[in-house]
């Protein structure tokens, strides 16, 4: 198993490199200019699409246009807002927020096209559902032949569905609660999945009410609260947003003195941060898309590329401007880990960077600390990230606390015996990443623990909704494969997974879903780019004859 995910590792590593990064980048780049920068043209329009100015009951399709953008949006909302930028902002400084917004510029073209295909290339079933999506896009756009690139794209997405979006979103939303709340993860398992169950059996008609509803609640919630801090450290936001300019291009001390060459790094960590969180170009969302009720198939693209202004420009730009208004991304905080929590942590020896965490292999052997203090080169680390300095404490009943001396044994990583015998407590200083870091940063702004209560409830709803569409995705996909018999298999397998994704982390599952997800924008980039010239066709025809007021 550790060979497999070595392996795993290495192939994620290619598979979300510099060549995709530039593909991605580079086909949203070559779109708009294609298009005529539609992302400009249009924006003002697709607010108005979606307001239901143009909205027909009548028209073929499942859901309205903002019902159709609520589903994409809670698929691409997720953890990653929150954990995602932090992690992004931590490692590769403010400037990350900058590349995200290249992206996400870039990023709307990409959404624009490909969503215009799905619609325009979907199938109306006789009981007037719709299905559609890439693998459609590529049969019926490009040709019969190109067929098993379809079914290698919904393939690709079923196995994407069933590991981040799934696996990975309970499994934080578990530990979140028992963190915060003291919520048994089995019990948050339970209720996560039958929540799931429940509106996934109604199929994109149920997702698409349910969406409209939460995702412009949840957003709300977390908007707001993040606009209060910003606005409580009102005299940081012109020094923050200099720095992220500053920092997009010239590297700080801080960064330098970790990996030399900064602005690559920052770079990286932007462009990937970006490409990851709102999916343009991965083909996800024009499943979402397809569905949507009009006759017109650049309308719905129309409204398709408002996800990454959403998305990338505002929900991730308001946590990085969280993060740097409040000065937490570079602060180190203490912190002291129960005993129950030592199981989680996994130790390494020698330094742990960013781009040496997945091949530094976990230690065997023992660690000596006297007086609390580790004796070796050691790094222990954890969800959070890499965490540095840390001393041992001796634990009585998990209360009373004194300094400890003895050998730790660790088997491949895990702590699993001391000497003297006793439960163990780790302290000391932590540079926080992910969700914990934008916890703090929360915290900093809101009084008592109601920054902390925003970021767990954000965390719950983001997960939970990137579960219910992506659960949509994977049942159009198996529909595409096998026939509509494969689609209540699927469902009831999904809504297990969650379950098991609140009590345990498969990591082989997770890498594979990473790669899967990576791969999708392969066949889906190659029917954009094959197809492209009849989206412009579309366009022209959709602003000078239908709505000449925008061309």
């Amino acid at each position: 198993m550790e060979a497999l995910q070595s392996i795993l590792n290495s192939i994620s590593g290619v598979v979300w490199g510099w060549p995709m990064v530039i593909i991605l980048v580079g086909t949203g780049i070559f779109l708009t200019f294609r298009l005529g920068f539609p992302q400009f043209r249009l924006f003002r329009h697709a607010w108005r699409v979606i307001a239901g100015h143009y909205d027909n009951p009548d028209d073929e399709g499942d859901i309205n246009h903002f019902e159709a953008l609520s589903a994409a949006l809670s698929a691409t909302i997720g953890i990653g807002n929150i954990a995602g930028v932090a992690t992004a902002v931590h490692w590769g400084g403010p400037g990350v927020l900058f590349w995200m917004w290249i992206t996400a510029l870039f990023g709307m073209a990409t959404k624009f096209t490909t969503c215009t295909l799905s619609h325009k290339y979907r199938t109306i079933h006789g009981d007037g559902t719709a299905s559609g999506g890439p693998m459609y896009s590529i049969e019926r756009g490009l040709g019969a032949a190109w067929k098993p690139l379809g079914i290698t794209f919904a393939a690709l997405v079923l196995i994407t569905s069933l590991g981040i979006p799934n696996l990975v979103q309970s499994n934080t939303v578990a530990v979140s609660l028992h963190r915060d709340f003291g919520v048994p993860p089995f019990i948050t398992g339970l209720v996560l999945a039958g929540l799931v169950g429940v509106v996934i059996v109604g199929g994109i008609r149920r997702i698409g009410r349910v969406a409209s509803r939460l995702v412009p609640f949840m957003a709300a919630i977390y908007v707001i609260g993040a606009v209060i801090i910003i606005a409580a450290n009102y005299q940081n936001i012109i020094p923050s947003i200099i720095l992220i300019f500053e920092n997009a291009f010239t590297p700080t001390a801080q960064m330098g003195g970790f990996f030399g060459s900064a602005w690559i790094v920052t770079l990286t960590w932007g462009i990937k941060r970006g490409l990851f969180s709102n999916e343009a170009g991965l083909g996800s969302a024009p499943i979402a898309h397809a569905a949507a009720k009009t006759k017109e198939s650049v309308r719905e693209g129309v409204v398709a590329m408002i996800g990454p202004f959403i998305d990338t420009l505002i929900i991730c730009t308001l946590t990085g401007l969280v993060l740097v208004t409040t000065g937490v991304w570079q602060e180190k905080f203490d912190e002291i880990l129960e005993g129950a929590y030592l199981s989680e942590l996994t130790v390494y020896a020698g330094e742990i960077t960013p781009n040496s965490l997945q091949v530094k292999e976990p230690y065997s052997g023992t660690i000596t600390v006297k007086d609390g203090a580790i004796s070796g080169d050691f790094s222990i680390y954890h969800e959070t990230g890499t965490v540095d300095n840390y001393s041992f404490l001796a634990q009585d009943e998990l209360t009373d606390y004194s300094d400890f001396s003895g050998t730790i044994t660790i088997q491949e990583g895990q702590i699993v015996s001391s000497d003297p015998s006793a439960d163990l407590a780790v302290s000391g200083e932590v540079a926080l990443t992910g969700a914990e870091l934008t916890a703090q940063g929360f915290s900093r702004g809101l009084p008592g623990r109601w920054g902390n209560y925003i970021v767990s409830i954000g965390v719950i709803l983001f997960a939970f909704s990137t579960a219910l569409a992506w659960s949509y995705y994977g049942d159009r996909s198996i529909e595409y494969i096998v026939g509509r018999k494969g689609i209540l298999p699927y469902r009831i397998i999904f809504v297990i997974f969650i379950f098991l994704g609140s009590l345990l982390t498969l990591n082989t599952v997770w890498l594979f879903s990473d790669i899967a997800m990576a791969l999708m924008a392969i066949p889906n980039l190659l029917a954009t780019l094959g197809l492209v010239n009849k989206v412009a066709d579309w366009t022209k025809l959709y602003t000078s004859v239908k709505h000449p007021e925008i061309r």
